[in-house]
């Protein structure tokens, strides 16, 4: 299993839904997280994205040079950026981390952000733009010069002057639960993710990502996004769940209802339907719990309990083909230290090792910024 943790950046604390116990979620505090991460042997570390947090590509470009071996999963818009720029940050980024960089490749969910952003694409039109995107990303990666006119996608004479390390592209991931999302990650993506649903209908998932990409001629690696809470006993554990969300309200669960159901995602309407299905034993399947997804958008579910049995949960996803895990707990940086020291023992965690990149070589100037200077 490969580990990730996961960054707070739309904010941090003790509790859901108030202010109490709440962490001043700034740069300090961003790097304790990666620094405490990087030592304790998670794989990487999911950056999220979005108008709710601070920019992705800032924070991580800023912890970059505190870490050592930790790899960053930052996203990629497609719909809001254009793709040789994209690339061109993807690939300094790799470059300067020394093979670091891992892609979430996101389309968005919801369409009041994005409109917000300047996106107006409908649903099937987002997918639409992300495989023309990922079509024209893929060759730059290569060093080659892309000339492309698609419905959402043109380039002209399109090239990276400096390309990532292995001249290809970081590894690609995806989360998506539609017919569209699956096809494109069949087609592209090197990582399918998937929220922490019940293990039957993960499995549902994998098999029909899978079988698509089989067709195509080509293996993808599956990934689960989960929120941990482990405790010593069970009853702690769920103690601690009942205590996260104590100050939530009635009119909270209700107003974040309302917001999340503008969603056009289909993932978000699986989770929001699960938390509605549930609401008298938010314990959806053994030991996963639905919780948090009364307030909180994207991954609503926690697996509750103590270290034998989140294990034991863990590695029924693992046997379903998941072999990436996004996990988060609440406040960050505590959890991060307590799952490390009552879960990764009772797993088989692949520790990373610091990437070994090509030497730099030196170079002079660009002529006119587009010739390398020759040798004389």
């Amino acid at each position: 299993m490969e580990i990730f943790w996961y960054l707070p950046t739309m904010g941090d604390g003790r509790y859901l839904g108030t202010t109490r116990g709440a962490k001043t979620t700034d740069l300090h505090y961003f790097r304790q997280i990666a620094q405490a991460v990087d030592r304790l042997g998670y794989t990487g570390m999911l950056v999220p994205t979005g108008h709710a947090c601070e920019d992705g590509w800032v924070v991580a470009s800023a912890l970059m040079e505190a870490t050592e071996t930790l790899k960053f999963l930052v996203a990629v818009r497609p719909g809001g950026i254009s793709v040789s720029i994209a690339a061109r940050m993807a690939a300094s980024f790799d470059r300067l981390s020394s093979g670091r960089l891992l892609i979430n490749v996101v389309t968005g969910g919801d369409p009041f952000e994005m409109r917000g952003d300047g996106i107006f694409l409908s649903h099937s039109e987002r997918y639409e733009a992300t495989d023309e995107f990922l079509t024209v990303w893929k060759r730059l990666m290569t060093g080659e010069s892309v000339t492309y006119q698609g419905k959402h996608i043109q380039v002209e004479n399109a090239k990276l002057q400096y390309v990532p390390f292995n001249r290809q592209s970081p590894p690609l991931f995806i989360g998506a639960s539609s017919e569209a999302g699956h096809q494109v990650a069949a087609e592209h993506i090197d990582t399918y993710l998937t929220w922490a649903e019940t293990p039957a209908m993960v499995a549902g998932k994998i098999a029909d990502v899978r079988s698509r990409a089989k067709t195509m001629g080509r293996e993808i690696k599956i990934g689960l996004r989960v929120q941990i809470i482990v405790r010593e006993t069970t009853e702690e554990a769920w103690s601690a769940a009942k205590q996260l969300v104590q100050y939530v309200t009635e009119e909270d669960i209700q107003a974040a209802q309302s917001l999340l159901d503008r969603f056009d995602s289909v993932g978000q309407r699986r989770m929001t339907q699960l938390v509605r299905d549930h609401q008298e034993q938010l314990e959806i399947s053994p030991n996963l719990w639905a919780g948090i997804g009364q307030v909180r958008g994207g991954v609503g579910t926690a697996l509750v309990g103590n270290p034998e049995e989140v294990a034991t949960r863990l590695r029924e996803y693992a046997d379903l083909g998941v072999d990436t895990f996004i996990l988060s707990g609440y406040p960050h940086l505590e959890e991060a230290y307590r799952i490390s020291e009552l879960l990764f023992p009772l797993l088989p965690v692949t520790y990373p090792q610091r990437p070994e990149a090509p030497p730099w070589e030196p170079m002079g100037e660009l002529i006119a910024e587009n010739r390398k200077p020759k040798d004389v």
